[in-house]
């Protein structure tokens, strides 16, 4: 069994940062690509970030020069630093993995989510 938990959501003022963490857990032999996502209310969930276990990323356009995906994969973790945010980032944040675990099964799995509201 696998799990992903997100942590770092939060309040903060339009400007602020705020970094968010996923770490996954259980039976895993490794992980190739790591996401995160955000849904916003009334919205689609749309994707944010995504980063290769080789390292490439890429970026939805609305976050690029703001945002930045990285992972520790020692750690079975993916991190996403948000910075100059503004109000239309809040969402709930989603992270998003492509495992393989010890009984040579790939799946794709989902966090529970964090909710990151930006506000004065």
């Amino acid at each position: 069994q696998v799990h992903l938990v997100e942590s770092g959501g939060g309040l903060v003022q339009p400007g602020g940062s705020l970094r968010l963490s996923c770490a996954a857990s259980g039976s895993i032999s490794s992980i190739n690509a790591m996401r995160w996502y955000r849904q916003a209310p009334g919205n689609q969930r749309e994707l944010v970030a995504a980063m290769s276990r080789g390292g490439s990323v890429n970026y939805a356009d609305s976050v690029k020069g703001r945002f930045t995906i990285s992972r520790d994969n020692g750690k079975n973790t993916v991190y996403l630093q948000m910075s100059s945010l503004k109000p239309e980032d809040t969402a709930v944040y989603y992270c998003n993995d492509d495992i393989w675990d010890y009984m040579h099964t790939y799946k794709t799995y989902w966090g529970q989510g964090t909710q990151v509201t930006v506000s004065s």
